[in-house]
């Protein structure tokens, strides 16, 4: 139901929903899907959730658009005593149109009642979350973040920005496959970058990467490199100008008050 990870950003991943909609060109290779795929052919205690939420559609990996609750997984990160940095629903997105209000706000309840943690929160949708910020409680333990593949989905981040009680805003732009020279970063406090990995990844340039590290150093933004990827994503590595780039929030960001 929840469980550590190998993503480099965080430290265990959380999924009380399971399953997601593919909606713009990021999405076509998702390493979600398949890895949903894979989970559901295993059928063990934890995995059932995946069933019917993904196939294969032209060779690759895709979510259906099935949804499924694990209410049971709600409770898990009340178990966890030691603090945590938390990715919340890495297999779904917490605001897609048919995960129910009510199931964001118990999923909202739980973080709000686990300060100990660190809750990473990422959608394609936050149009969405900026229109239910008023019904959450916003507590300062709850990260906010959107996908921001390429230019054209720079859009995102407006909506975003917008929700004003958000503590902590950061975007992912990952898989970055397209350049955005002019990343607008008001209101964002951290940002990830990194390349497509595995089967039919699409490359990444250096200067697409080295753009946003330049914008994230110029505007005191924290700034993760993530990967370059590729179809052996561990070969390529994660070095950017021969030095890791692991930066997260500052604590300032973390305990201020919202805009």
């Amino acid at each position: 139901m929840g469980q550590g990870t190998g993503i480099e950003w965080t430290e265990a991943t959380w999924n009380p929903v399971a399953g997601c909609t593919p909606i713009s060109p990021g999405c076509l290779n998702c390493y979600a899907a398949r890895l949903a795929l894979r989970l559901e052919r295993m059928n063990e205690a934890g995995c059932q959730k995946y069933c019917g939420t993904a196939k294969r559609h032209n060779g690759r990996p895709v979510f259906t658009g099935r949804i499924n609750f694990d209410a049971a997984a709600l409770d898990l990160p009340r178990r966890w005593k030691k603090g945590k940095r938390i990715f919340v629903n890495s297999m779904s997105d917490l605001f897609h149109e048919a995960v129910t209000d009510v199931f964001i706000r118990r999923v909202f309840k739980v973080m709000n009642e686990c300060p100990q943690h660190q809750f990473q929160v990422l959608t394609k949708r936050p149009g969405r979350a900026r229109d239910m910020a008023d019904e959450l409680n916003w507590s300062p333990n709850i990260w906010m973040g959107t996908s921001v593949e390429n230019a054209m989905y720079t859009w995102r981040i407006k909506e975003l920005v917008a929700i004003k009680a958000a503590h902590v805003r950061f975007l992912s732009c990952e898989p970055l496959i397209g350049p955005i020279p002019k990343l607008p970063l008001a209101g964002i406090h951290w940002v990830i970058v990194g390349g497509e990995s595995g089967p039919g990844a699409r490359p990444m340039e250096a200067e697409w990467v080295e753009q946003i590290r330049d914008r994230c150093l110029a505007q005191r933004v924290a700034f993760f490199f993530k990967q370059w990827g590729g179809i052996r994503k561990h070969e390529t590595g994660r070095s950017l100008d021969r030095r890791t780039w692991d930066e997260f929030p500052a604590l300032e960001c973390l305990h201020k008050q919202p805009l």
